[in-house]
């Protein structure tokens, strides 16, 4: 536990893209696969897994998916969202105290120290990679009308 707390889960190589890729090839295959769960308390994953069913649409969601080439390999579209710094870090705070049982101190110092760094150094530049960048302050129908329709034209291809 005491070296699981040290692990910069804000960089990318703290991922295991890998399992991911492979996950992502079984289900564009038609096959169901065993999706890890993540215990943001115990910084692991539980022993028990959730079982995701191949689909025609495949929503992959996260702040470092565009820094792996592979992945983006996989995906039909790309939408980066963007949201305010300080939106950005009132959401965490919330989030990490509430749902992850986090105290403010450790939130903010974690913030400081990796997670806006990490974002400076990956998350922000691999928004190079997307399609569609989105503002998050305001609506933006445009947007999300272009996504909406090639999520259509993938269902009925």
């Amino acid at each position: 536990m005491e070296d699981r707390v040290k692990v910069n889960y804000d960089h990318p190589y703290s991922l295991d893209n890998g399992l991911m890729v492979r996950d992502l090839l079984e289900l564009l295959d038609g096959e169901t696969i065993e999706k890890p769960i993540y215990d943001f308390t115990v910084h692991n994953r539980k022993e028990e897994t959730e079982t995701v069913e191949p689909a025609k649409v495949i929503i992959l969601e996260g702040i470092l998916i565009f820094e792996d080439e592979a992945l983006r390999n996989l995906m039909d579209i790309k939408v980066y969202v963007e949201a305010d710094p300080d939106l950005r870090f009132i959401r965490r705070l919330q989030r990490d105290v509430s749902e992850r049982e986090r105290t403010m101190e450790s939130v903010i110092s974690q913030y400081m120290h990796t997670v806006k760094p990490m974002h400076y150094k990956f998350v922000s530049p691999s928004k190079r990679h997307a399609d569609i960048i989105i503002p998050n302050h305001t609506k933006h129908s445009v947007a999300t009308d272009v996504v909406i329709t090639k999520i259509k034209s993938i269902i009925s291809a």
